[in-house]
């Protein structure tokens, strides 16, 4: 490739001293994959990435594009090829007037939280802090109360993208609006690279409030049965989830044994409205059952963070996979609680979101992303020990064709374990709207600089 002055940033090749750092630094899971790019340019600015396009399409180099480098299967990694990293293109500027935000794709969930928090303003981030927008909006992003506020995507109003041919555009709903519709969902076979985002924001909610339940594993039938049926009875604010965990403290003395969780958030215009909101969980008819209860607390979206951060923490070895499908949450937790039971990681454990986004269609419209089913379910994997790499993979495989035994459920890209079959980021779109990203992306990379979705 042409030499590192035409860059701002750094450009690293295969076989430099920093190679194996920046590669391993790529990817944020602890589970490195084993592919190897020929070059890395850690880009300094939007210039760097219409520089290092035209480096790739003069050497014959595909493109591949790591934000946070949050992608589970680590799809930014590819063999060979050219890996454009944005991680120093961060940054938040907040327009407390028209209440939007302007972002780099790196700039995490945390950064956006503090800029925010001294306007009085919000915006449904990713649950886990150091989840980067870039990838996250791509995807189209189940944020903190996006059963309210919808889809995180929905409130990207522009985007600074170059595209294959080193152009930077910019892409709204009234221009270029083909590639705006793909930006919001295509994920990582997107085919160009984001630079900057012009966020809508939200009022912050004057009260948050969580509460829990959690009951032995064997009651998850009763507890998903009704959970799900109270959750879609809450008011669109109340996040509700259930969580089946394979230890619910491993690190307790003894260790808890497998648990089932039901777990709800009120982000409510006042404490009154998130206590009176929060009611029916605390009315559980069974909650006598119940093994420990936790009564509503007010919280904040930083605490929320933090809570999310000691399920996720850094440098654990990670798989998920994801489900979308038409069956009841009741059906889905009780097929894999016994996997659960037994999973080879304490760690691990099944995401239940009930009605993860808001399907107002308002919500959805002019987007590559939709909700799949009508129940929503992600696996994870999490582990230590490297030497368990096996166990914890075939795992999460069981796991997922427990839960979609026909083999026809839906997917969401960016947590989907898209290694484990070439059909899984197909699954991730709506058929229509998959022929339409293969039809855009053969318009706007017809040369094919941009890696498509990582498969088997």
């Amino acid at each position: 490739m042409s030499a590192e002055r035409e860059f701002e940033g750094v450009l690293i090749r295969r076989g430099d001293r920093d190679y194996d750092g920046a590669r391993a630094d790529a990817v944020w899971n602890g589970r490195k994959p084993r592919r190897t790019p020929d070059a890395i340019v850690r880009a300094a600015s939007a210039g760097d990435v219409a520089r290092a396009l035209s480096c790739a399409r003069s050497h014959g180099l595909r493109v591949s594009v790591r934000s946070g480098g949050h992608n589970w299967s680590g799809s930014s990694l590819r063999d060979g090829g050219l890996l454009i990293d944005l991680s120093q293109l961060g940054g938040c500027e907040i327009d407390p007037v028209s209440a939007t935000a302007t972002v780099g794709p790196a700039a995490t969930g945390r950064d956006l939280v503090a800029a925010l928090a001294p306007h009085e303003l919000a915006f449904p981030v990713g649950h886990c802090p150091t989840v980067a927008v870039g990838g996250f909006l791509l995807s189209g992003g189940l944020g903190w109360n996006s059963r309210a506020w919808g889809v995180s995507c929905a409130d990207v109003q522009e985007i600074e993208a170059v595209t294959a041919d080193g152009r930077t555009v910019i892409c709204s709903e009234s221009e270029n609006s083909d590639l705006f519709w793909a930006a919001r969902g295509a994920g990582p076979g997107f085919f160009a690279v984001v630079t900057r985002f012009r966020l809508g924001l939200h009022p912050q909610p004057a009260a948050i409030v969580t509460t829990s339940l959690t009951f032995p594993l064997d009651e998850v039938g009763r507890v998903a049965a009704w959970g799900e049926r109270t959750a879609r009875e809450l008011p669109s604010y109340v996040e509700t989830s259930l969580v089946l965990y394979a230890c619910a403290d491993p690190v307790a003395m003894p260790p808890a044994g497998p648990q089932v969780m039901i777990a709800a958030t009120s982000f409510a215009a006042s404490p009154d409205e998130a206590l009176a909101s929060l009611a029916p969980v605390a009315d559980c008819p069974f909650a006598t059952a119940a093994d420990s209860r936790q009564a509503p607390e007010p919280t904040s979206f930083a605490a929320l963070h933090a809570g999310a951060e000691s399920l996720w923490p850094p440098c654990r070895r990670y798989a998920a996979d994801t489900l979308w499908s038409a069956e009841s949450y009741e059906t889905q937790l009780t097929r894999v609680a016994d996997a659960v039971a037994h999973a080879p990681s304490p760690r691990s454990l099944v995401l239940a979101p009930v009605q993860p986004v808001s399907e107002e269609p308002v919500l959805l419209r002019n987007m590559s992303f939709s909700p799949l089913g009508r129940s929503y379910c992600v696996s994870y994997a999490i582990w230590d020990d490297p030497g368990a790499d096996e166990a914890n993979a075939l795992w999460l495989r069981g796991v997922a064709a427990a839960t979609d035994p026909s083999g026809q459920g839906g997917r969401y890209v960016a947590e989907a374990d898209l290694e484990a079959g070439a059909d899984r980021a197909r699954r991730s779109y709506a058929p229509a709207d998959w022929d339409r990203l293969q039809e855009l992306k053969a318009r706007w990379d017809p040369e094919n600089v941009f890696h498509s979705y990582l498969a088997p």
